[in-house]
């Protein structure tokens, strides 16, 4: 594999996941730039809302997922869950 990457570019998605990467460093320095842009346009109003969010950070962090995904193998699987999901929340 490595022998493979060697003539790509640094910003390439496949050197970009080996090493670890999610933004290119112009990509990084862009949502930092927006970042600081936004903050003092932020800072510049008279009546100020809640802070901006930062795009850097989002671009950033780790997403953790909000549900667990589940997937049945027939519609009576389904309705079991379902029916055992109702009886749990009404007692």
């Amino acid at each position: 594999m490595a022998t493979l990457t060697i003539g790509l570019p640094n910003t390439s998605r496949v050197k970009m996941k080996l090493s670890g990467q999610k933004l290119s460093l112009e990509e990084a320095l862009l949502a930092l730039l927006l970042d600081d842009f936004n903050i003092f346009l932020w800072s510049q109003q008279r009546h100020r809302g809640p802070r901006p969010k930062s795009i850097f950070k989002e671009l950033t962090e780790e997403k953790k997922p909000t549900e667990e995904l589940m997937s049945f193998n027939s519609t009576e699987s389904f309705d079991q869950w379902l029916k055992n999901k109702q009886e749990n929340q009404n007692g």
